[in-house]
């Protein structure tokens, strides 16, 4: 099997695609044409398509496409928020399958990927041929309290409160207003500061077992401006475009698309309740916890059981 180490595939081509709204959007084809088509849905919002994603898909089964979301990586505007919601990505993936001819996908998404996979096949599962979630999120107002204030209160006390302690006193009764706020200020000496610590804050809970522990005592003014927190911030303001339970109501049109979800038993941001909700509500699902592991895709077995589950999918035995 493929090490989530080795090197990755390069593209055989790339574009960028004008998907209106004066966006456009850095996609990429990866293995043959003709393969098995399968799309892949990176996380964030914000965080671009990663290098190592590729390495999912096998270049001599597949025509794999990767892509960078609306304002994320290396499309166009940066970090524009306007024009840029959870409907406008279902339309820009749509776009995608129209461009490459493509009559079914194999959708693969992880955490916020894994909402969006969710909300295009919910809304086109006649253009899906199957379905890989890992951690699983469903946009809730619940979730977000969940993975950036009860999760960490009660489990990373000592994480936590060096996030709280970095803003001003003023800001500490509601610190993840508070940070939200910053983070969609315009000014990069506000929303720079915030960001840095929001990202180390993330990725900190992100792993099972994380190197560092501790955030700084105040929020840090050197750096570059980490893009992800200013895009989370956007889609958590507005309730990520979706109405509440949506995704959830909406898992029956799902059907009896193959699919598997993957999920890190101790996944303290995208907790393992929605995997299990969506799993009972989708009849073509199965549902596999990896134990020992928490939410990145770089923990152990984590890769490894999404490999395996990308070749079920598209027919490898």
């Amino acid at each position: 099997m493929t090490s989530p180490d080795a090197a990755p595939p390069r593209p055989f081509d790339a574009v960028m695609l004008d998907v209106g709204d004066g966006h456009w959007i850095y996609v990429e084809e990866v293995g043959r044409r003709g393969g098995i088509p399968a799309l892949f849905l990176h996380g964030g919002p914000g965080s671009g398509a990663q290098h190592s994603h590729r390495l999912l898909f096998d270049p001599d089964r597949f025509h794999a496409i990767l892509f960078d979301q609306r304002g994320a990586g290396r499309s166009h505007p940066y970090l524009r928020t306007e024009a840029n919601t959870t409907q406008n990505l279902v339309a820009d993936i749509e776009r995608i399958r129209t461009h490459f001819g493509f009559e079914k996908m194999l959708i693969v998404g992880g955490s916020w990927g894994s909402t969006l996979a969710l909300a295009y096949a919910e809304t086109y599962p006649e253009h899906v041929s199957g379905l890989l979630l890992r951690a699983v999120f469903l946009g809730t107002d619940a979730e977000v309290d969940w993975a950036f204030r009860r999760a960490p209160q009660e489990l990373r006390p000592d994480l936590y409160e060096n996030f709280v302690a970095a803003l001003p006193e003023s800001e500490r009764s509601d610190p993840l207003k508070a940070y939200v706020v910053r983070l969609l200020n315009p000014d990069p000496d506000v929303r720079g500061p915030a960001a840095r610590q929001w990202h180390q804050f993330e990725r900190t809970l992100s792993e099972f077992a994380p190197g560092v522990t501790t955030l700084p005592e105040t929020l840090p003014e050197e750096g570059r401006i980490p893009p992800t927190p200013v895009m989370e911030a956007h889609y958590i303001a507005n309730s990520f475009f979706l109405a509440p339970g949506e995704l959830l109501d909406g898992a029956s049109r799902l059907g009896s698309i193959p699919g598997v979800i993957v999920q890190g038993r101790y996944d303290l941001l995208c907790p393992p309740r929605a995997a299990y909700e969506i799993a009972k509500r989708w009849p073509g699902c199965r549902l596999e916890i990896v134990p020992g592991v928490g939410h990145a895709m770089t923990e152990p077995g984590v890769f490894e059981t999404m490999k395996r589950a990308v070749d079920k999918l598209s027919g490898k035995s």
